[in-house]
């Protein structure tokens, strides 16, 4: 029988990739995306366009209610219309006006307790070695502690796995190309514009991983 296995899926290169990893690992995928008032909704249109082309059980789900105890973060644009997208690296430190509180947290418990509803043994989980310097619940000891508590949390251990928590983005898209993948239908940039900026973090690494492939990034930038 086809291992089950949940997919915290964002409609983002990274998710994207982890999405086809599962499937290519013979997973059978329950994928699973929230609406949690991000700026960049736009990446959840992919979602939904990918996983009806790929015929797999897609949920996405509303928790935007939640934004009024979410506040300080330029991503959630409901909550602080004031605070502008930063421009530039991830490692700059205007980065962290990204970090939507407790948000990982939050997502990887929804997603294990779906995991226990459906009887799966796993949570796939996009985070990556590039997240560690701005973002702390996409580090190593994050993950290694979700992972635990998700062991004794229910009747059901479920397991969170994160294939790419050691690589940086350019490693994962690397991955993606050997698999064949048309990252046309993902969505990177955190401004939701009808096209992506090319300035915020997010699309700086997005681009700096198609350069350092020799591949030419699909998506239609503003510069």
């Amino acid at each position: 029988m086809t291992e089950k296995v949940v997919v915290i899926y964002s409609g983002g290169m990274d998710s994207f990739t982890v999405l086809n990893r599962a499937l290519k690992n013979g997973k059978e995928v329950y994928a699973l995306s929230f609406d949690y008032g991000q700026r960049h909704v736009k990446e959840l249109e992919c979602a939904s366009l990918v996983c009806k082309k790929l015929n797999i059980s897609h949920k996405v789900v509303d928790i935007s209610a939640i934004n009024q105890l979410l506040g300080g973060s330029s991503l959630t644009a409901s909550v602080d219309e004031n605070i502008e997208i930063p421009e530039g690296h991830y490692e700059a430190d205007s980065m962290k006006s990204t970090v939507v509180p407790n948000r990982n947290m939050i997502l990887i418990s929804l997603a294990v307790a779906y995991a226990v509803s459906v009887k799966a043994a796993q949570v796939y989980y996009g985070a990556h070695s590039g997240d560690h310097a701005i973002y702390p619940d996409c580090r190593p000891e994050f993950v290694e502690k979700m992972n635990d508590v998700c062991q004794i949390a229910n009747y059901q251990s479920v397991e969170i796995f994160s294939p790419y928590l050691n690589v940086n983005k350019t490693a994962i898209l690397t991955d993606g190309i050997s698999m064949g993948l048309d990252y046309s239908n993902t969505w990177t940039c955190y401004n939701g514009r009808e096209k992506a900026c090319g300035k915020c973090g997010a699309c700086q690494e997005r681009l700096e991983a198609f350069r350092d492939n020799n591949v030419t990034d699909p998506l239609e930038y503003e510069a």
